[in-house]
């Protein structure tokens, strides 16, 4: 039987993604059996992260400066903007440098299930930063959900009256899929999306 301490930590744990009570348990172990190696380093690097953590005020990125670090770029594009529901989503579009320009986090999704209205993300200060000129691309990159699509489309008729192209991400089959194993909507998708043989 672990201490109060250990099983609080092991408690803690077990609530983040993707670890429950057993890896929780496992991860934990591993930390107390290291503590000069992994342990001390963790504690020092999340001290220092909640010390300084701050939501950028030009894109809504989580950093520890602001501008944030994609922002604050300058090999980045200025012209293209890219809106994502999640930092997460911005995290996997600019961890392998998939996009080269602008971000803007939405921070959630419309949905009338979770009483998620336009009022309460960054739709305002997006329409806004595009109002304000210097974008001739803004992506739409919306996850492929119903309030995703949902979303998208606001956004589309938000941004319909702006002197700025406004595009989507392609949706259909992924490399490497195979047509039996796809679902439907990822079919139909891919059917409508379908272009010439170059």
């Amino acid at each position: 039987m672990a201490s109060p301490e250990i099983d609080a930590l092991t408690q803690i744990l077990s609530r983040l993604p993707g670890l429950g009570p057993r890896s929780a348990r496992r991860v934990v172990l591993h930390l107390l059996k290291r503590r000069e190696t992994a342990l001390g380093p963790l504690v020092a690097a999340l001290q220092a992260v909640e010390a300084r953590l701050v939501t950028c005020g030009i894109c809504g990125n989580i950093d520890t400066h602001d501008p944030c670090s994609v922002c604050a770029d300058p090999r980045r594009d200025p012209a293209s903007l890219c809106v994502v529901e999640e930092v997460a989503d911005l995290w996997a579009l600019d961890g392998k440098r998939l996009f080269a320009g602008r971000f803007h986090v939405l921070g959630g999704r419309l949905s009338a299930l979770e009483g998620v209205r336009p009022e309460d993300l960054g739709i305002e200060s997006l329409v806004s930063r595009v109002s304000g000129g210097g974008f001739r691309e803004v992506v739409l990159a919306m996850n492929a959900t119903l309030e995703g699509q949902t979303t998208m489309h606001y956004l589309a008729d938000r941004l319909a009256g702006l002197d700025v192209s406004v595009t989507m991400l392609a949706h259909g089959l992924p490399v490497g899929g195979e047509l039996d194993f796809m679902d439907e909507g990822t079919l139909a998708m891919a059917l409508r999306a379908r272009k010439p043989v170059a």
